[in-house]
């Protein structure tokens, strides 16, 4: 973040160094200037307006009053075309000044930190949409079919977690909260994927070959990697004890992959399952209970 925040800085001073420069280009006044001179500042002022980095900073911003002067910029743009169908060579220069001017005052008001602090925030929000979304879907699949605690616990781990990260949203923590997000999405992501799996333990799901049947535990175990991944980067303190779970699951992994390169796909399937039982070993020794 601090990188980050280092080149959008530089990016600014150097977006702000490009409009005093536009600013600065009549200078010498209208008298000294010839029309093609004042055409040809008309247009790089159009852009500057329109098409610049400092416009798409201020349409990022959505800042009200930044839009403000820019829409003053247009007017006086407007104006400047004007003038010069009248041959008024000093007026155009005048009002090409001032529209310059509005856009230095709209691109220092759409600061690039409040670009980034509104992203995040657009980020999010969609996120959140997510998780509920699939937290309703959790729900209704544990509904249909007549689910257990498992499911249930599942869930209001899943409610907890969203709670939490509206929390630190509320608090300015929206990185806080993104990662809480995260681990909301992938808890509910596994039930669903253990109540389907049930599915297929049931043959509700039939798949067409041994091949298709890996690729869905391979997708299943991908997801349990995520989460441990979010879990142990949240609890440092977990690692120790997960650990030793986490290492055998990948142990088990790279042996079903072999497994599966030797077109043994039954057999691999069989030690996929066996690396996401590691994995939610792992995950609920790091404090998040799943089903599995």
């Amino acid at each position: 973040m601090f990188v980050l925040a280092r080149r959008l800085m530089r990016a600014r001073r150097l977006m702000v160094a490009m409009l005093v420069a536009c600013l600065g280009a009549a200078a010498a006044g209208a008298a000294a200037a010839d029309r093609s001179t004042v055409e040809r500042r008309l247009q790089s002022v159009g852009t500057l307006i329109e098409s610049s980095s400092a416009a798409r900073q201020i349409d990022s911003s959505a800042d009200p009053k930044a839009l403000e002067h820019r829409q003053r910029a247009r007017q006086l743009h407007r104006q400047a075309g004007a003038a010069l169908g009248q041959d008024d060579l000093a007026a155009v220069t005048r009002l090409l000044n001032d529209a310059a001017r509005e856009m230095i005052a709209g691109a220092r008001l759409a600061r690039p930190d409040q670009v980034t602090e509104e992203k995040k925030r657009r980020d999010f929000d969609a996120r959140q949409d997510s998780v509920k979304a699939l937290l309703a879907a959790q729900q209704r699949i544990a509904q249909e079919k007549s689910a257990g605690p498992e499911a249930q616990e599942a869930a209001r781990s899943v409610q907890a977690q969203l709670a939490q990260a509206q929390q630190l949203a509320q608090s300015n923590r929206l990185d806080d909260g993104r990662v809480m997000l995260d681990r909301a999405y992938l808890t509910a992501k596994v039930s669903i994927e253990s109540m389907r799996r049930g599915d297929t333990l049931v043959r509700s799901l039939h798949f067409s070959s041994k091949i298709e049947e890996f690729d869905y535990e391979v997708d299943r175990n991908d997801t349990h990697r995520m989460l441990i991944r979010v879990l142990l980067g949240e609890k440092p303190g977990a690692q120790e004890s997960a650990q030793t779970a986490v290492d055998e699951s990948g142990r088990l992994r790279a042996a079903a992959e072999q497994a599966a390169a030797r077109n043994d796909h039954e057999g691999a399937i069989r030690l996929l399952e066996d690396s996401t039982r590691a994995l939610v070993r792992a995950i609920r020794s790091a404090g998040v209970y799943i089903p599995g």
